[in-house]
């Protein structure tokens, strides 16, 4: 049988956005959850101090969750797809619990505590897990897709693409709570109760996310396992491989040296960002609505809330504008020096937040913020997929997740210590720790080893 060239072919752009096209409704999904968790958990009575442990789970699931999907998906052979049944499957069970999440202070519980939660805080944190655990799910088959499919002249335009569906579906998640306030729905609820705003955010990201997955599951087509082996060039080489599957570890000690640096640069990132995600929403709260710091069900709280949405929605602007400015960067600098830059101007926007009383000059923070998010985005996949042979693609990206993952669960079992003890308690403090995570990463920027 006549061998197929097909290392060399192109997609269309419409065939690269299809590709991506499910990631703008997971992303939304993503975006609900980081602009609201903190909000959520603090109705429901957490303390500040302990508000960062409930942020530990989403990483540690997605640590957990997708390099498995890497794994079996590596070896998912279907007429449905060899990516696309954990797509469709992640993406139904995030819909189911997004419906339920934000009713956690509806039901009826028994009011006693346990290891200090209560129950609404239980069951909040169960399905916080299965919302992230799904949302890994259904998000790791994209950027497997794109290294599967995508040869490595088109690999910076698709992820282009699939940032700026990101950007896009980040933007939407954002605003959808100031949205629901603007037409009429409460933003505010008795103690303990989550506002309809926010309940109906979840509803509206839940249907956008299944749409979009069901688009892309039935407008692309993965390769078959021939076409694939002869796309990355390891048809030739199967008689070669080992019969026996290399563990974790095995792949590890054999991951090309730009695995690990650029993980070292990811370690201070996605700290720096989860101290956003977690400690925004009580920062702007006193820092520009006089919360007292103490009554979460207060309107001034709640209306911060609503508030966060629409800076992290000025960050995602801020970051699609910006990656439009990296290539000059790249062609003045280098990559290393765009990364740098990036991340420098992300350090100062985080600190600048210490600053600001007024909530409108927050946009010009969140703006500079938006610029490290870019190069997050933009860089990372880039450079560790064009370094990563093909017949491990899934697993080794599943890995890699590893780097997202673990900084934002160490930052997590830090936060209410350095909240205490560094921050006196001050949660605007803790955006100027995320500023010295982001010069950090930029430093260490430099010890990238890319081929």
């Amino acid at each position: 049988m006549q061998k197929r060239n097909i290392s060399k072919q192109n997609l269309s752009f419409g065939q690269l956005f299809n590709l991506s096209f499910g990631f703008f409704g997971v992303q939304i999904a993503y975006a609900l959850q980081s602009a609201n968790i903190s909000r959520i958990f603090a109705t429901l009575g957490a303390d500040p101090h302990t508000l960062s442990f409930f942020w530990i789970l989403p990483p540690l699931m997605g640590m957990i969750v997708q390099p498995l999907v890497g794994k079996y998906s590596d070896k998912t052979w279907t007429r449905l797809g060899r990516r696309k049944p954990y797509l469709l499957v992640g993406a139904l069970i995030a819909v189911a619990v997004m419906l339920l999440l934000p009713n956690a202070g509806d039901f009826t519980f028994a009011q006693s505590a346990f290891l200090g939660l209560n129950a609404a805080m239980w069951f909040g944190l169960f399905s916080l897990m299965f919302l992230d655990t799904s949302i890994n799910i259904a998000m790791q088959p994209f950027k497997m897709m794109v290294g599967d499919m995508v040869n490595e002249e088109q690999k910076g335009t698709a992820y282009a693409i699939q940032s700026a569906l990101c950007n896009a579906g980040s933007v939407v998640g954002y605003l959808f709570p100031i949205f629901f306030t603007w037409i009429g729905i409460a933003n505010t609820a008795p103690e303990g109760v989550i506002p309809d705003s926010v309940k109906w955010s979840f509803y509206a990201g839940a249907t956008i996310l299944i749409l979009c997955s069901l688009y892309t599951f039935a407008t692309v087509k993965e390769l078959n396992p021939e076409e694939y082996a002869a796309f990355h060039g390891i048809a030739e080489k199967k008689e070669d491989e080992p019969k026996k599957d290399k563990g974790f570890l095995q792949l590890l000690k054999e991951a090309p040296s730009a695995f690990w640096t650029v993980g070292l640069v990811q370690f201070f990132c996605w700290a720096a960002f989860m101290y956003m995600w977690t400690y925004s929403n009580g920062a702007i709260a006193i820092n520009c609505f006089g919360w007292d710091g103490v009554n979460a069900a207060d309107a001034a709280f709640q209306n911060a809330g609503g508030w966060v949405g629409v800076v992290f929605c000025v960050q995602a602007v801020g970051s699609l504008l910006w990656a439009a400015f990296i290539p000059k960067l790249e062609h003045w600098f280098g990559n290393k020096g765009a990364y740098s830059i990036s991340l420098v101007v992300g350090a100062i926007g985080f600190i600048s937040v210490w600053f600001v009383t007024n909530q409108y000059v927050l946009w010009i923070s969140y703006a500079l913020i938006g610029a490290a998010w870019a190069a997050m985005l933009a860089l990372p996949f880039t450079i560790v997929t064009n370094a990563i042979k093909g017949g491990n693609m899934g697993y080794y990206l599943g890995l890699f997740n590893c780097t997202i993952c673990i900084p934002q669960i160490v930052a997590a079992l830090c936060g209410g210590l350095l909240l205490k003890y560094i921050c006196a308690h001050v949660q605007a403090g803790m955006l100027v720790v995320a500023g010295v995570l982001l010069l950090l990463g930029a430093a260490s920027v430099f010890a990238i080893k890319e081929k």
